[in-house]
This record gives structure tokens, C-alpha cells and sequence, in this order.
């Protein structure tokens, strides 16, 4: 496909370096030449400096002739008007990130007026996943498919857990329960296991199933899940607004600390029902004297990825019960995570993650629907949700006599209001939502996850 990314910050080179490896013809707008420096040197990708909203830069990147434009500015209304311009010029399809809270309210009327294909507000959708971790605070990670029917629950294995040091066919006749192991980390290694597998201390794993199951089955195995009922959030930024709203949905008591006295008495205003306090959060003794470590859960959510880690390992060394640090820089996930903090978020991960399950789904409009798509453990896998198609080969052959590629695993298979954990006499209907693990493949149709010349 041609596409289009008009702004080359962190989302848009992010986006440029995906789109670009999955061998789209990718172009870059920006008005900043150090940046398209940057990206003209490390990717496979045409730049032109200029501004995305001219019709002369639009033409000279071949917006007649793209397939897709993606606008991701700092500014949500040139994102707006440049993808109307690129409609007007003949675009098929429009994606824009609108980020201001005082717009999302208003998103499905923006989409209809602007002809948008697609809206992303990457800040809502970090307060959305940081609220599933808090729901869930043993998870690192809580992705969600079949729209919240079934979960995928990202676990680190401690020596207290039943399960260390046993293998996968132990664990499901000990442990019998309509969930499924699909991927497990260790050390720099990502493995589809299978049953002769064990799994080791320190491993991280990815239980799939309906969310009741997968908790029952986390309890049995030794995971002690605590309600919380308080959250401290270090930042004021739009990502607390966003955050902060879902929790006061819960009942869950806010208490948020802001360094701009300005942005505070903004948020008493926005958020009366919250706690707001005018005051540097790396500060261990404002920390300390707001009573921090009795909190259920402390949430670093600043611009500045340095302050956020500082204390969130403050946090951890005062024993808070779930941590979790907005990081934007993604180089050094692996060092960030041998810190022992909870969970780390990135909304340029997220917002990539939502515009490649576009991107894939537009490539195979006539095929199989993509519902969902998540990069998980580091960007080395990816968890997909697609909808079987009515007249595929693969429909209704036991799943044992498919030859599956290999580093692919079915994990899920939602049928109307039944989840299936599925097994070797288990089929595909048309119309099921397929959810599946891939370590190698990108996966953009179920037809292709299959060897068909192999297939007996």
C-alpha cells in the first residue's frame, strides 16, 4: 500500500518503522528537517519537508495515488484539515489522532463531518488500559478481545506459584480450566509452548480465557488478587484526565499530584470528585507525606519518562501494591523491566497498535475482518483477533488435521456466546472470531497461517 504520515515525532517515525518493515510504500510530511534526517537515514521511507495541510507538498508526496494518510501532528486541528484535504484530493482513507479531551465527546461527529476513516486519541486509550492493570493488579500487561469477552492476562511467575517448575500438561490436569498458556518470556527467548514444556521462575506468561476463568484460574495457582480502592497519579496531564475519569466510574478514590499550579486549578474543575495536589511527585517526602504508601496503586504518568521511573522505583521501595510508569521512549523496555516495575504503558505502542490493525485489515478488505491486534512481550509476538470468512477452505476440518505454520497458535475461538479453548477435534465456522498468537508470521488472513501444500 502507499501511504501517507504527515508529523515525524515519536508516533509517526513509530509508525513509519512498522508500516515501513511491512513492505508498504511509506512517505513522511514534516516541517522539521533534523527529524526527517533521522528518519531518511534509519528507514525505508521517502520524506519531504513541508506542511501536510498544502495541497502542493500533498501532490508532491502522491497523495493522488496513496492508498492512506495518517495524521499525527502535535495539533489536533491540522490533523483534521489534512486529512480533509487529502480527501478532497482523492484519498480513500483518512486516519487522524484528535487528542484534546474537549473533542472526545464529539468523535463520531468529527468522523461523519471529516469523512475519517479512523480517529485515535492515544492519551483515552492509555487511561483505558492503566484502568484494566488496576482492575487486575497482578497482570503486567491486560489485553482484551471479543469485545471484553476474553482477556489476555500477562503474569511474571514467582517461586511462591503453583505452577513453577511444572510442565503445561501438569498444569492443566492439576489445574483444570478453560484457559490457555499462549506465549511465555524468558530472558531474551519468546516461546509458543506446548505441553512438554515447564515453566520456570521469573518467566513471564500469557494466560488467555474469559476474564472469570482466568481470574479463578490465577487464585488457584497462588495469585493473591487485591481490590483497590485508592490510586495516587503523579501528572496532571490529559492521560490522569482520561484515567481519572474511568476510575471515579469504579468508585475508586483519586488523588493527583501536578508540578503547574495553572494545570491543577484546571483539574479542580474538571475533576471535583478527585484529590489535587500542587507539587513535585519525584519528591520522596511530598510522597511520604501525602501517605503514598498507603495507596492501592501509584500511577508516574508525567511527560518527562525519567520522572516517571524515578518514583515509580521510590513507590516500590516503599512497598505500594501496583506501580505503573508511562514510559515514550521504547528503546530500553528490557532494562526498564529487570527494574522491577509493575507494568509500563506507551501510548505511541498503543496508537501504533490500534493503525496496524487498520492498516492489515484494509489489506485484506475481502478476507477475514481484523478485530484486534496487540504487540506483546517487547514487540516480538503479536496477539490477533480475526473473523472467519463464510467460504474459506479451513471451515469446519478438525483443527489437527490443519498444518498450522509454525510459531503460530489458535488460542481462542469466541463462537456467539461460547469460548472455546480449542483442542485437535475442535473446528472453525464461518462467522467465529479466531484468536491467535504469532511469534514470526504477519498475520493478515487465517488462510495464511496454514501450509496448504503440506495440508493432508
Amino acid at each position: 500500500m502507499n501511504i501517507i504520515i504527515i508529523g515525524d515525532g515519536k508516533v509517526g517515525y513509530s509508525l513509519a518503522e512498522n508500516l515501513s518493515r511491512e513492505n508498504h510504500n511509506v512517505t513522511i510530511i514534516d516541517k522539521d528537517s533534523e527529524a526527517l534526517r533521522k528518519a531518511e537515514e534509519n528507514l525505508d521511507v521517502m520524506c519531504i519537508k513541508g506542511n501536510g495541510v498544502s495541497t502542493k507538498i500533498l501532490m508532491e508526496a502522491g497523495v493522488d495515488r496513496s492508498d492512506l494518510i495518517i495524521a499525527a501532528t502535535t495539533s489536533d486541528e491540522m490533523n483534521m484539515v489534512c486529512c480533509l484535504t487529502a480527501k478532497m484530493l482523492g484519498v480513500e482513507h483518512t486516519i487522524a489522532r484528535i487528542r484534546d479531551p474537549e473533542y472526545a465527546s464529539e468523535l463520531s461527529l468529527l468522523k461523519k463531518e471529516l469523512g475519517l476513516d479512523m480517529v485515535i486519541n492515544p492519551e483515552q486509550a492509555a487511561g483505558s488500559e492503566i484502568t484494566r492493570l488496576i482492575k487486575f493488579p497482578p497482570a503486567t500487561n491486560v489485553e482484551i478481545f471479543a469485545k471484553g469477552r476474553v482477556e489476555m492476562v500477562e503474569i511474571n511467575v514467582t517461586n511462591s506459584m503453583a505452577i513453577a517448575d511444572m510442565y503445561l500438561k501438569d498444569i492443566s490436569h492439576r489445574f483444570p480450566s478453560s484457559v490457555l498458556i499462549g506465549a511465555v518470556h524468558r530472558g531474551d527467548e519468546v516461546i509458543i509452548p506446548n505441553g512438554e514444556f515447564m515453566i520456570k521462575e521469573n518467566d513471564s506468561i500469557y494466560i488467555i480465557g474469559q476474564p472469570s476463568r482466568v481470574y479463578d484460574f490465577c487464585t488457584r495457582i497462588g495469585i493473591y488478587i487485591q481490590k483497590i480502592s485508592s490510586v495516587m497519579v503523579m501528572g496532571g496531564g490529559r492521560v490522569a484526565y482520561y484515567l481519572t475519569k474511568y476510575l471515579e466510574d469504579m468508585n475508586i478514590k483519586v488523588k493527583i499530584i501536578e508540578i503547574d499550579r495553572a494545570r491543577c486549578m484546571e483539574l479542580t474543575e474538571l475533576l471535583p470528585h478527585a484529590l489535587v495536589i500542587c507539587g513535585d511527585g519525584s519528591d520522596e517526602e511530598l510522597l511520604i507525606s501525602e501517605n503514598f504508601s498507603d495507596m492501592g496503586a501509584f500511577v508516574a504518568i508525567t511527560g518527562r519518562d525519567e520522572d516517571n521511573l524515578i518514583s515509580a522505583l521510590i513507590a516500590k521501595h516503599h512497598s505500594v501494591g501496583k506501580i505503573i510508569a508511562k514510559v515514550n521512549k521504547l528503546n530500553h523496555s528490557d532494562i526498564i523491566k529487570s527494574l522491577g516495575i509493575d507494568s509500563v504503558i506507551s501510548p505511541q505502542l498503543i496508537t501504533v497498535n490500534y493503525i496496524l490493525r487498520y492498516v492489515r485489515g484494509l489489506q485484506n478488505a475481502m478476507g477475514n475482518p481484523i478485530n484486534a491486534l496487540y504487540r506483546i512481550v517487547g514487540g516480538h509476538a503479536e496477539a490477533i483477533e480475526l473473523t472467519a470468512g463464510n467460504s474459506a477452505k479451513y471451515l469446519n476440518i478438525p483443527i489437527k488435521k490443519l498444518n498450522i505454520k509454525k510459531g503460530i497458535l489458535l488460542a481462542a475461538i469466541v463462537r456467539k456466546n461460547s469460548i472455546i479453548i480449542p483442542h485437535g477435534n475442535d473446528v472453525i465456522k464461518a462467522g467465529d472470531n479466531v484468536i491467535l498468537i504469532t511469534k514470526d508470521e504477519i498475520v493478515t488472513d487465517l488462510e495464511n497461517i496454514i501450509n496448504w501444500e503440506n495440508n493432508r
